[in-house]
């Protein structure tokens, strides 16, 4: 099922489980609009494992803003079990399955809170489908470095962060991971008045 990417049968039967109890739970919780399977495993765990492929190698602590059904986290810890993955969300219900589902996975933590209102630091923050708008106000205070899971547009110059160049991600189109590196507020806006 996850073939395109390198599991171990332990680390395929964590994702095959989290699926499962996914497609039970979202009957009634709607933790997700996608509700066919082959479409989730394609949205969902590939472009999360995808991710982690390549995050640089270490045993970072990391941050998963807006978890939601855990993606990216989920899979990012499986597939990374050298890294320590926080998922954050704020949506109670949400957070029990998170709870629920990533009982056996010794990386995992769950935090029910705002992004915004956490104190903790990290090394990465990594997110999905969560607007650069939304990430702005708190990005630079979780985490010094970001991999996010974005659409075609372009962030905006003054979130506080560089951006390495684009990966575009073999399913769908524009779909994109954007890897940048914190720096001041006033560094990035230079570096994009000098790109343009």
């Amino acid at each position: 099922m996850f073939a395109d990417f390198p599991l171990s049968a332990e680390q395929e039967s964590a994702l095959q489980a989290h699926l499962e109890m996914l497609l039970r739970w979202n009957r009634k919780l709607n933790l997700t609009s996608i509700r066919n399977r082959e479409e989730a495993i394609q949205r969902h765990y590939y472009e999360s494992l995808f991710l982690a492929m390549h995050l640089p190698p270490g045993a970072w602590k990391i941050a998963d803003v807006g978890s939601g059904a855990g993606f990216p986290g989920f899979p990012v810890a499986v597939l990374r079990p050298d890294c320590q993955v926080t998922l954050i969300e704020s949506h109670q219900r949400k957070a029990v399955f998170l709870r629920e589902s990533s009982r056996d996975q010794v990386n995992v933590r769950v935090l029910v809170k705002r992004a915004e209102e956490v104190t903790e630091r990290f090394d990465r923050v990594i997110s999905r489908a969560v607007s650069y708008e939304n990430l702005a106000s708190f990005l630079q205070n979780l985490a010094p470095a970001a991999d996010l899971l974005t659409g075609g547009e372009e962030p905006p110059s003054g979130i506080g962060f560089v951006w390495e160049p684009a990966i575009p991600l073999p399913w769908g189109k524009q779909k994109f991971l954007r890897t940048g590196t914190a720096v001041s507020r006033e560094t990035a806006r230079m570096e994009s008045n000098s790109s343009t």
